[in-house]
């Protein structure tokens, strides 16, 4: 039984790891609009949108301990589906603004205070990789905290970036560079989001889970003696580790062994495709196949 009310050690985590995150964007964005750098109000927009990231992560985390009820049957897990599309559309949108103010200042470009933003990106180094330390042992068990985890790895790679620039407009003068930087930085942050995308909307839209073919799955229900046809197979994930099944099987079993059969089928699919959740029907060789889906809304 879950407690509701009291914060794990990994939720306490999260929200320093957001807290900080957010602190931060802020002090990037001062320290971008004071020194002139697009390319660390780039990396502010980075880091806010990995405080989101994390923040999506404690809330899917608080919401899918709930259990099951009779307007939910199977959960509330797919919180994290839908807070992970609010997030990474988010992230697409603020990279293309990136790649748009990037291009536009390429004709008119600004001095910009290379001490500066040699000093906030240094800060920003900082308290990147202490996010990403708060998040790694969270991070094996999840794959949105990995991803949240594998943000922050690469705030500190952008913050690198930002401070190389710092450097090179200390130097040489060489403004232009921030704006190469912003657009490398834009560009990572649509690769992440876009890459990311393709595994969410699969969930979202309750797709076979990659590993898995279903021809594959098809011939294993058909080697089990005593099932001479399968039909009306569907297979899809309920969440980021629950996978679920649904498929007609044509058997003279019935009764006892029936439910032997449906015993002996459950097993197989645990144990070769990692699917928990089955819904299996048997129909008789002479009925009349049915269009029926047992499978639930969710």
């Amino acid at each position: 039984m879950h407690d509701h009310g009291r914060p794990s050690g990994g939720d306490r985590n999260l929200v320093l790891a957001v807290f900080i995150n957010v602190l931060l964007t802020v002090a990037q964005v001062i320290g971008g609009i004071l020194s002139g750098s697009l390319s660390l109000i780039a990396d502010a927009l980075h880091n806010l949108s990995d405080a989101a990231a994390i923040g999506i992560a404690l809330v899917a985390r608080r919401i899918g301990r709930r259990p099951a009820d009779s307007k939910f049957t199977f959960g509330y897990q797919r919180a994290e589906v839908v807070g992970a599309l609010i997030n990474l559309t988010t992230l697409i949108i603020v990279g293309l603004y990136l790649i748009y103010e990037a291009l536009s200042r390429f004709a008119d470009q600004q001095p910009i205070a290379g001490w500066t933003v040699i000093w906030v990106a240094g800060i920003a180094l900082v308290i990147d990789i202490a996010t990403a330390v708060l998040t790694y042992r969270m991070s094996a068990g999840s794959l949105n905290i990995r991803a949240a985890f594998l943000h922050n790895v690469s705030d500190a790679l952008a913050s690198i970036a930002v401070i190389v620039v710092g450097v090179l407009v200390l130097i040489f003068e060489w403004y232009w560079t921030d704006l190469v930087a912003t657009a490398l930085i834009a560009g990572y942050v649509l690769y992440q989001g876009l890459s990311m995308m393709r595994e969410t909307v699969r969930l979202a839209m309750e797709g076979v889970p990659p590993d898995i073919k279903l021809g594959e799955v098809r011939s294993a229900l058909a080697a089990i003696r005593g099932i001479m046809d399968v039909h009306h197979l569907h297979v899809w994930q309920l969440d980021e580790h629950r996978r679920a099944l649904e498929v007609h099987l044509i058997t003279q079993a019935e009764g006892v062994e029936g439910i032997a059969l449906k015993t002996q089928v459950r097993q197989m699919l645990a144990k070769q495709f990692r699917i928990e959740h089955s819904c299996l029907e048997l129909e008789s060789p002479d009925e009349l196949a049915t269009v029926h889906d047992c499978r639930p809304a969710n």
